[in-house]
């Protein structure tokens, strides 16, 4: 694929895109969004979002955290000057990568818009990650500059990344970001940018080896406004968008940055939003839009009578399958049907999901308006509705690792395969079976681990579980579930008894679990999702009953 002539100085992301063999197909006719070769996301999600909003940009809210309010007119000067800083006093030039670490809050989101108006590359971190994860990800992507929060640089300075220059932001220093770029103009021009120009690089999350960067265009960061969001979620001007995701995860990005700024809607972007939390700022900020995990929803369902949810309008639910279970205890508590999607850092977003009437628990959705999806057998062509396979997507955005030869396993016949298994029902909807390496083989018979977690999960005295394959020299493997019980609840033999039993009423027993383990909490990763590898690997101790 020809790209367009690159606005980048530094040319390293273009020169290490993969082969254009190995590239997707991407899709481009309608549904799927069309844009101009000269592109700046940045510049599209703040300017010219300022102005559509016209004289209302000085008062209309845009980000907010417990301190206070920023308008649009604000953000766009917070961000205009925080460019300055960048390509003045620390020499950025277009094309370098910028790590960006920290907390969720207003001010890590103007310096990403920074950086996408100032033709830099994004890479942005977890705060919780430790040092020699940063020093992995410098490595890969060549990171020479670095904002971080004032209060998240000690793992960054453990790093010793040669060459990197960190600037801090929020703290006292001389050097602090804020100070150098208080005294800017309130006025940037962003770089014209090709539409094609790489703006983030968004890492994997390294838990099966070596991170993967996954190389994103700005006109990506677009489509994705412009497919799931416009199409599924239908945001309002109005809204005010929350949610647990940090901006270091693409779901966090989408769903708390670029979604909002496309509607013209505002964002709550705080530390700490864990469920509690996070009920309390839904009754305090009148939160309408709600971006978190399964994990999140299931928790905060013993504690809604406490806060007043009733601003809630739409609530999305991704980063592990939602079980059918949690959905109608969700819709019957609060009326509201949660929309379940199925994104990847490859993706950027997500490709399918389905909302309002359209919502059928159990199922993931249909193809989000503008990809497509298909389920494939081993050699790469469509299996019969109602059979298990790999699910394969296209559509407008697509996996392009960095330099990673792992890019010919997820793009096979300019399709992306996501690593899930998943069935096509006849009517057309995509049905989650499991991840395709969370599947268990027991005496010859496949086993999804969700399906069985499902089941468990519908018990009353169950919280959450989550079921592994462990080798087995007899079957093979045996199916062992780790269950979390609902507060006050002991883990006795009875309950072990009592587990199996009902599990065997709701699946065929060949997929009841032969051992059931009883944890306090289940490992997730900081979006919720479930670290089914470390229950295999016995990476954690957990206690039992």
């Amino acid at each position: 694929m020809e790209l367009s002539p690159s606005a980048h100085v530094d040319t390293f992301p273009r020169e290490h895109l993969p082969p254009a063999h190995a590239w997707p197909t991407l899709l481009r006719e309608p549904p799927a969004p069309r844009y101009p070769e000269r592109l700046n996301c940045g510049a599209e999600l703040l300017d010219a979002t300022v102005r559509r909003l016209g004289a209302d940009s000085g008062r209309r809210p845009a980000v907010l955290d417990g301190a206070g309010v920023w308008t649009y007119d604000e953000l766009r000067g917070h961000v205009d000057r925080i460019a300055h800083a960048l390509t003045r006093d620390l020499g950025v030039v277009p094309g370098n990568r910028v790590l960006l670490r920290g907390p969720t809050t207003p001010w890590l989101a103007a310096c990403w818009l920074a950086v996408m108006k100032a033709g830099a590359v994004a890479v942005t971190v977890l705060a919780a990650q430790r040092a020699s994860e940063l020093a992995t990800i410098c490595d890969i992507a060549r990171v020479r500059h670095a904002l971080c929060a004032a209060d998240c640089l000690d793992d960054l300075v453990r790093a010793r990344v040669p060459g990197l220059r960190v600037t801090a932001f929020g703290g006292e220093g001389p050097g602090d970001l804020l100070r150098l770029a208080a005294g800017k103009p309130a006025s940037y021009e962003p770089v014209a940018t090709a539409a094609d120009d790489v703006a983030l690089i968004a890492f994997t999350s390294g838990t099966t080896g070596r991170p993967k960067g996954c190389m994103h265009f700005h006109r990506d960061v677009l489509a994705i406004a412009d497919t799931f969001s416009e199409h599924v979620l239908r945001p309002l001007p109005t809204d005010v968008f929350a949610g647990t995701p940090p901006l270091g995860f693409t779901f966090g990005l989408g769903g708390l940055v670029v979604f909002p700024l496309r509607a013209g809607a505002c964002a709550l972007l705080a530390e700490r939003a864990g469920p509690e939390r996070l009920l309390a700022h839904i009754a305090e900020h009148r939160v309408s839009v709600l971006f978190t995990a399964p994990t999140a929803y299931r928790a905060m369902l013993g504690r809604l009578g406490s806060y007043d949810t009733s601003s809630l309008r739409r609530c999305v639910s991704a980063g592990e399958n939602l079980p059918a279970a949690l959905w109608r205890d969700w819709h019957q508590a609060t009326g509201l049907r949660i929309i379940n999607g199925i994104g990847a850092t490859e993706m950027l977003h997500i490709f399918i999901s389905a909302a309002d009437d359209a919502i059928r628990p159990g199922t993931t959705g249909l193809p989000v308006p503008g990809f497509e999806a298909r389920v494939v057998g081993p050699d790469g062509q469509p299996v019969a509705d109602g059979a298990p396979g790999l699910l394969a997507v296209r559509g407008p955005t697509g996996c392009r690792y960095l330099a990673d030869d792992r890019q010919r396993g997820y793009v096979q016949g300019g399709w992306n395969l996501t690593g899930d298994t998943y069935v096509r029902e006849p009517d057309g909807y995509f049905r989650y079976v499991a991840r395709a390496d969370d599947m268990i083989i027991s005496a010859g018979y496949n086993i999804a681990g969700p399906e069985v977690e499902d089941a468990l999960s519908r018990h009353p005295d169950v919280a959450e579980a989550a079921v592994v394959g462990r080798p087995d020299a007899e079957r093979g493997e045996i199916v062992v579930a780790h269950v979390v019980l609902r507060l006050g609840l002991a883990g006795t033999a009875e309950t072990v008894a009592a587990l199996r039993e009902f599990t065997k009423k709701e699946i065929a027993p060949y997929k009841c679990p032969r051992e059931i383990v009883f944890v306090e909490a289940l490992p997730r990763t900081p979006t919720g999702k479930l670290q089914r590898f470390r229950l295999r690997t016995g990476a954690l101790q957990f206690p039992r009953d």
